[in-house]
C-alpha cells in the first residue's frame, strides 16, 4: 500500500470561509447598498423557494390522500416571539376518524410567498374538529397572511 501523503499546508476551511465572507463584505462596500439589498433579496427568495419545495415534498409523501381543502381553514396570522403563527382548523365530515396534512403558505400583502410549512392534524373525530398551529420556519416581517395551499385527508 503506498504511503499516504500528508495534507498540503494551506488555509483551513474555516479560514477560507472567513475569507469568502470578508470578500463579500468588501464587495458590498464597493458596490453599495442597492447591490447588497438585491443580493440579500435573491438569497431570501432562494431560501423561501427551497422551504416551499421541501414542504411540498412532505405533502407528496402522503399516499391515498384525498383533497380536503374544503375541510380546512386558516385563522389570522399573528406573531409568537420571532415567528409568525396561525391556527389551522380541520372539520371532519366523515363517519370515521381521519388525519389531515395541511400545506400552509405565509404571504405578504402583495401575495408574495414568504414561507411554507406543513401542519398535521391527527385523529380528527367523525363530525368533529381539531386545530393545530402553523409556525413559520423563520422570522417574517410586515403584514402576513396564512393561506391553505393544499390539504389532504387520509
Amino acid at each position: 500500500m503506498p504511503p499516504r501523503h500528508p495534507r498540503r499546508p494551506g488555509p483551513s476551511r474555516p479560514r477560507r470561509r472567513g475569507a469568502a465572507a470578508a470578500a463579500l463584505l468588501v464587495l458590498t462596500a464597493v458596490t453599495g447598498c442597492d447591490a447588497a439589498q438585491e443580493t440579500a433579496g435573491d438569497l431570501v427568495s432562494s431560501a423561501t423557494a427551497a422551504v416551499a419545495s421541501a414542504a411540498q415534498r412532505k405533502m407528496d409523501e402522503i399516499k391515498d390522500g384525498v383533497n380536503a381543502a374544503g375541510d380546512v381553514r386558516a385563522g389570522p396570522a399573528s406573531t409568537d416571539g420571532d415567528r409568525t403563527v396561525a391556527t389551522i382548523t380541520a372539520a371532519n365530515p366523515k363517519d370515521a376518524t381521519v388525519d389531515y396534512a395541511v400545506l400552509v403558505t405565509f404571504r405578504d400583502d402583495g401575495g408574495n410567498l414568504l414561507d411554507a410549512v406543513v401542519v398535521t392534524l391527527d385523529g380528527v373525530p367523525p363530525g368533529g374538529t381539531k386545530s393545530g398551529t402553523a409556525r413559520s420556519s423563520r422570522t417574517l416581517s410586515g403584514p402576513t397572511t396564512a393561506e391553505i395551499g393544499q390539504a389532504l385527508r387520509h
